[in-house]
């Protein structure tokens, strides 16, 4: 019988390749082809026919007899931010994929968690990166002993399922999947199939026996998860822990949340004794503020909670024959547009000034509602005017120049009138004294930059 000859398939965008390379040449993505038997082999087609011999009629239920999964007891945090990202706090039975950075915190996040809910809960703290030791000194300096805060370190894949199955433990916390092997798969950890497979082991268990499960994952280069999309599809929870590892504010964000929304966020900053909420984010943002040219503040939102941040903008000319833009904090591509949007619409130079933006205190902005702030900051850089310090500014910038409306209007005026300012700048289509209404960019800034 001749040969079957494998192929191989890529996992992002499914193309199939004849022979394995490190780069999917049609969509670009690394280390994602697996091998897959032809859907022409007799092996494959043998395996189908055994498939449907095999299966049997499924055990069903009417769906008003089923019981909620909200019905289930959630675990809380010692954070009140961080229980509303998660919906309410870990659900019995579900599993939480946490994301980030290395050293941005996820394991004294993790370990406050812990030592939090092992007051009244079986917790399980399984470390594949670190040793005992280790784990002891983080968990001394956050005060986080506890009689039924347990630790265990092994890769074995097979092992966690199986202490996950025993039913000894309410809260289970792996660390990290990417270091978990099954003895069954010969590839290396950390590879696809090692991931799927472990995380498929582990999932299981976590549902069989109603444990919840936090899943520590490690990102690439580019900030994106490590690893087979695949996982992200398999868990309940996606949560990203994003800022700067070396100070400012760091971000807890629900990418994928099937028990509540994924448009919360909580805030956290780094202390001696572990991490801790930042209650009055806007204050603590604007505590240091001067008002020079190119400084605008902001009101934003993450999630739905309000914040106002100060955006800061720097023009210099260029020595160069093509001029520099760099934003931190502020997607690159909107600001370029936004300085192609200044340079038809309101007849400033920009081509010959390199340009910089930056949000204050590490924050990442992913509301277009910044759009008006970022213009004003970059017109008010180029020109050496300054803004009314008691203005607030929101509204979003379209291609003709135009302001159109922000998300959430009421609750950004009313963190503005919290901290003392007077005035907001935003778009007309807003009914409020409070507002001072704009609809045309040029406008703006001919009446308000002075």
């Amino acid at each position: 019988m001749a040969k079957t000859r494998a192929q191989y398939t890529c996992t992002e965008c499914g193309t199939v390749f004849a022979k394995w390379t490190g780069q999917c040449s049609n969509c670009g993505s690394w280390n994602t082809l697996v091998e897959t038997l032809p859907a022409e082999s007799e092996e494959r087609k043998g395996a189908l026919a055994n498939a449907k011999v095999s299966g049997k009629k499924l055990d069903y239920v009417n769906i008003k007899s089923i019981v909620p999964s909200d019905a289930k007891e959630r675990l809380k945090t010692p954070f009140k931010d961080l229980d509303t990202v998660l919906g309410g706090g870990f659900l019995k039975g579900s599993v939480t994929l946490l994301t980030g950075q290395p050293g941005i915190g996820k394991s004294t996040l993790l370990m406050q968690i812990c030592a939090h809910i092992a007051k009244t809960n079986n917790v399980l703290y399984i470390s594949g990166e670190e040793s005992a030791g280790q784990v002891k000194l983080r968990a001394v300096r956050l005060g986080a002993e506890s009689d039924k805060l347990n630790f265990a370190s092994s890769t074995s894949g097979n092992d966690i399922a199986k202490t996950i199955e025993s039913a000894e433990f309410d809260f289970v916390v792996v660390d990290s999947i990417q270091t978990l092997s099954l003895a069954e798969i010969s590839s290396a950890p950390g590879s696809v199939s090692q991931v799927t497979s472990c995380g498929n082991l582990v999932i299981r268990a976590a549902k069989a026996t109603d444990t919840a499960v936090v899943i520590v994952g490690h990102v690439t280069k580019e900030g994106t998860l490590a690893g087979p999309k695949v996982l992200e599809h398999l868990v309940d929870v996606v949560v990203n822990f994003e800022g700067d590892r070396y100070g400012g504010f760091k971000t807890v964000r629900a990418i994928k949340n099937r028990f509540g929304s994924t448009s919360e966020a909580a805030i956290f900053e780094m202390a001696n004794a572990g991490l801790k909420e930042v209650e009055n984010p806007s204050a603590a943002l604007l505590a240091e503020r001067q008002n020079t040219d190119g400084s605008i503040i902001l009101a934003t939102l993450e999630g739905t909670r309000p914040i106002l941040v100060e955006i800061q903008a720097l023009a210099s000319k260029t020595t160069f024959g093509y001029p520099n833009r760099t934003a931190s904090g502020f997607d690159l591509n909107r600001l370029k547009l936004l300085i192609a949007v200044l340079e038809r619409r309101t007849k400033l130079k920009l081509g010959e000034y390199d340009i910089f933006v930056n949000v204050v205190g590490g924050m990442k902005l992913n509301d277009s509602g910044a759009d008006l702030a970022v213009c004003l900051a970059i017109a008010s850089a180029v020109a050496g005017r300054k803004l009314d310090e008691n203005y607030v500014v929101f509204g979003e910038v379209g291609l003709g120049g135009e302001i159109r409306s922000a998300f959430r209007p009421d609750q950004r005026i009313a963190e503005a009138k919290k901290l003392g300012f007077t005035r907001a700048i935003a778009p007309a289509t807003i009914k409020d004294k409070f507002v001072i209404p704009v609809k045309d960019l040029r406008q703006t800034l001919i009446n308000h930059v002075k």
